[in-house]
Order: structure tokens, then sequence, then C-alpha cells
């Protein structure tokens, strides 16, 4: 009895055992097929990501980059199930890199002891250039991360041009890079700073492109600037009724007056643009009387919708003979140079008095979106006029230089301005314009319009000794574009200049549309593929300043006169 017992007791344990074992198996079986699926879906969750990345970056004009940029950081490969979050992955490791650019910058600043004068200087120039860039990259990402998923949702334009912005972004890069190009020494620097700054442009680049290929982009004459966002009489939104009358208003209430004398509220130009409030929204107004102030003035990227107005042309003079021969950084020898957004200036005489010898010596450099100038004297030699960034306007204004005297990579229309050529030293050629675009896919360019290019007084007694042309292309993709315009003798037969050999000859676009004058004969211009003569009104139409700029979103509310489209 005891043995049958036992025997069924051990019977009922085994029994046990083999429940527990079986259950255990089949929570294992479960846990398997449960990882199996969270894996096939992780796997087909990076698998999408992979795809949406390799066809975005397809597009681009550094697709290997591109993609080995993003696939190296899981986080944002992850994250990716768009177009859009390709770019914003792109912008986010093209900030970090310029934050890592700042770094470097900061430390040659500390390894070098015996830097020279333009090499701090230089330098100086890069870190303002890369913080400013920062703020670029920024915007434009912020922007992006608004636009609805969905293509049939484009059809409301973005909230701000981010092509334009990722354009200045790189152009900072650049000019970077170019203020360590005016001599041997100068090079010493350059070559520690140009793999990392070329791949910031490069990453730059591939973002442009991708921005372009978002649906409903890509059109010049279908951008606009929303920025601001604008009512249905033309005003941005942010303006306040005070703000539009003394705009719309011939004579300007001034917030702060500005006298050589001492009779103002300042005595320089410059104390009066550090006291301007910051970040400000309403349009502050700064009247400068009638005086001449010997003094190099800035005005940074915080201090937005300032307005300079002087008492005439004649008689408002800011001068400065700041030059790279003495010392200056082509960038740093600006006698004016506006970064805040939003600038206005008009009656007013801007110079930059170094002379034909000293080289590069700026006169005014814009690197300020949505900014004009009207009846302003804007006079300088080798590069007078440095429109380095963004979108400008300039109407009525005279402008006179020799070499590159209108140059940079702004999306820039001169408007019924009177474009003058001056002396140069002997030997040298003139040259109008020198375009700075680098890249296909920039919103950039110079647009001269209705305009009048002539010889200057001290020139046109002896013009025939001295040659003169439209312009060189100073970078690879430069893009030049005169029509409805003036042009007298003074510009030769070919009218346009090699930069060197055959640099930049297949890839530009300069364009010439109906112009008048004795140097305005197109039977004998050079035959380089990337020129033109532009016969299709549509064609031209994308350079007026309402396709070109987006003026209709920004120009009425300067209170300056302005011409959207064609003559004709």
């Amino acid at each position: 009895m005891a043995a049958s017992s036992s025997l069924l007791h051990s019977l009922k344990k085994s029994r046990r055992k083999l429940l527990i074992l079986l259950l255990s198996f089949l929570l294992l079986l479960a846990l398997i097929a449960t990882v199996t699926t969270l894996s096939s879906r992780r796997s087909s969750s990076v698998s999408t990501s992979h795809v949406i990345l390799h066809t975005s970056c397809g597009a681009t004009r550094y697709p290997s980059l591109c993609v080995s940029a993003i696939s190296s950081s899981p986080s944002l490969l992850s994250s990716i199930s768009s177009h859009r979050d390709v770019i914003l992955a792109s912008l986010n490791l093209t900030a970090s890199a310029v934050h890592r650019s700042i770094l470097h910058v900061h430390s040659l600043s500390s390894a070098y002891a015996n830097l020279t004068d333009r090499e701090r200087t230089a330098l100086a120039d890069c870190l303002d250039m890369f913080h400013v860039s920062l703020d670029e990259l920024r915007r434009t990402a912020n922007d992006l991360r608004v636009l609805p998923v969905a293509a049939k949702d484009h059809a409301r334009p973005l909230p701000a041009d981010p092509e334009i912005l990722v354009s200045a972004a790189m152009t900072n890069q650049e000019s970077c890079l170019d203020g360590f190009s005016h001599d041997q020494l100068d090079r010493r620097l350059r070559g520690s700073l140009i793999a990392e700054l070329t791949h910031v442009m490069h990453m730059c680049s591939n973002a442009l492109s991708m921005i372009k290929g978002l649906p409903g982009r890509g059109g010049v004459q279908r951008r606009k600037t929303t920025g601001f966002g604008v009512d249905k009489e033309g005003w941005p939104k942010w303006m306040g009724e005070e703000d539009r009358r003394r705009m719309a208003a011939e004579e300007v209430a001034a917030d702060a007056v500005v006298a050589a004398d001492g009779t103002g509220d300042y005595s320089t130009v410059g104390e009066a643009v550090a006291a301007a409030p910051s970040k400000s929204k309403k349009r502050y107004v700064i009247r400068i009387k009638a005086g001449t102030y010997a003094e190099n003035v800035e005005v940074p990227k915080k201090k937005t919708n300032i307005m300079f107005v002087g008492d005439g042309r004649e008689t408002t003079v800011i001068t400065g003979s700041r030059n790279v021969v003495d010392g200056s950084t082509t960038f740093r020898s600006a006698t004016l140079a506006v970064v805040g957004e939003g600038f206005l200036a008009r009656g007013l005489r801007i110079e930059n008095t170094a002379g034909p010898s000293k080289h590069q010596a700026v006169a005014l450099r814009v690197g300020a979106d949505l900014s004009a100038f009207y009846d302003c004297d804007i006079l300088g030699y080798q590069d007078t006029l440095y429109l380095h960034s963004l979108r400008q306007f300039f109407r009525g204004c005279l402008i006179q230089g020799t070499v590159d005297f209108i140059f940079g990579n702004a999306a820039a229309v001169l408007q019924d301005c009177d474009i003058q050529v001056r002396r140069p030293n002997p030997n040298q050629k003139n040259m109008v314009t020198a375009s700075g675009r680098d890249d296909p896919n920039e919103p950039t360019g110079i647009v001269i319009h209705r305009s009048r290019i002539t010889a200057a007084p001290d020139l046109a007694p002896v013009q025939g000794s001295f040659r003169t042309y439209l312009g060189r292309p100073w970078k690879e993709y430069a893009r030049t574009v005169i029509m409805e315009s003036e042009i007298s003798d003074v510009i030769e037969p070919e009218g346009w200049h090699e930069w060197s050999g055959t640099f930049a000859l297949d890839t530009l676009y300069y364009g010439e549309y109906r112009n008048t004058g004795a140097g305005a004969g197109t039977g004998s211009r050079v035959q380089w593929k990337g020129y033109k003569v532009i016969t299709s009104a549509a064609e031209a139409a994308e350079f007026t300043p309402g396709s070109f700029i987006a003026g209709s979103s920004w120009l009425e509310a300067t209170g300056f006169p302005y011409s959207l489209g064609l003559s004709s």
C-alpha cells in the first residue's frame, strides 16, 4: 500500500514537471515570436528610412556625403519618415559642423603667437559670419518644421524663404576663406580651414538641393517672402498704423538725430546705431544731418528695421578709407556694413576714399535681408559695393568704381541707377560686376534693370586708354543679368571678360535683354556657353524685382519708388 502511494506521488510530481516544462517552452516561443516581430518592424522602419534617405540624397550635388553624414547618426536616421526629415537632419548636422568651426577658429587664435593684424581680423570675420550662419540654419529648420508633410498641403506658402537663408549660410563659409586669400602669409590659416569649411559648404549645398525638391519649390518666379506676412495693401502685418503713416509720408519723423556739430542726439552715426533698440519690429529712424562723418559704421544683425535718412547725397557723407593694402580684409574694409534685417537708407553718400592703388576697399557691404537703398551715392574704386548675401534693392543710386565694383552673392536688383566707371590705375581693366554665386541652386545674382552704365567724369576724356567690361565670373556659377538699360560706348564690344582662362565660362549665366546705347550691341559679344541674349519676356521677367527678390511682399513698405516688372 505504501509502495502504491509513493508511485502515485511520483507520477503527479512528474506530470507537474512536464507541465512546467511545457509552459516554459510555450512562453519561450511567444517571446521569440514577439522579438522577431519587433525586430522585423524595426528592420522595416530602418529599411524605409534608408529608402527615403537615399531617394532624397540622390537629388543633391554630393549624395555620398548626404547619405554617410546622416547614416552615421542612428538617432537621426531613425527619425526619418519623410523628405522633410532628411532636410532637417542635414541642417542639424550642418549646424553642428559650424559649431565645430567656431571652436577651431578660437583654437587658431590661441595657437599662433605671431598672427598679423589682417589674420586676426580675418579670424574675427569668420566668427561673426559663423554665428550669423547658425541663426540662418536655425531659422530655416524652424520654417521647415511647420511645413505639412502631405504634398496636397503645399499650396500655402512657406513662412520664410529657406533657399536664400541656406545660400547665405553657405556664402559665409566662402567669405571666411576669402579673408585668407590676400597674400601668401594669409594662406597658412586658409590651409587649416579649407577642408572643414568645404565640408560645411557641401552640406549647405545638399540642403539647398533638397529644399528645391519640395513640392511647390524650384522656380525663381514662384519664390515668395512671407516671413513678415503682408496684408491686402502690401504692408507687413506687423507694421502698425503709425508706422505705415510715417513710411508713407514724404518726411519721415526721426527717432534719433545725428549731427556732426553737436546739435543732435549723437555726434557719430555709430553711437546712434549702438543706442538703437535691438530686434525691433518697428521702424527706427536715424536722421543724419548734413556733415561729413569719418567713421566705419556697422549695423549688426541684432539691430533690425533701422533706417538712415540723410539731408541729401551731396551733404550727408559717411566716409572711410580702409583697404587691403594697408592691412584690412575686404570684408572688414567697408565704410558702412549692414547685417540687420530690414535696413533702409536714403539721401546720403557712402564712400571709400582709399583710391585705385589700394586694391580692395569697400564703401558699402550689405548682408541684410529685405534691405533697400534710395537716392544714395555709393563711391569707391575696386570693390565699391559688396552685395554680400540675402535680398537687396537699390533705386535711384549712383555707384562708381573700377575693378569688380559691384560684386558678391546676394539676390540684388539695381533699378534706375547710374553706374559710372572711374579711371583705374595704368594697365588695369575695369569690371562692372563680379558675381560670387557658387552653386547652381542658389537663388542669387546681380540684376541691373532700367539703369545707365557710363564713364565717370574722370574716365570719360581718356576712356579709349582703358578697357571696360560688364563683368567677370568671380565664382563658378556667376549670374548677372542686364536688362532694359542704357549701355554707353565705355563697354567693349565683347561685353564680358574671363576671370582666369576658361574658369566658369560654361557654368555662368550672363544675360542681356533689350538694352540700348552705343555699347549695347550683342553682335560681337563673347561666345561662351553661359552667355545668352535673352529674347523671351517670360525669361527676363524672372529677374524683375517682383520675381527675383519677391518685391511684391516687401518693397511697398519701404516707402521708396519701385517697379516690379518689365517696361514692356
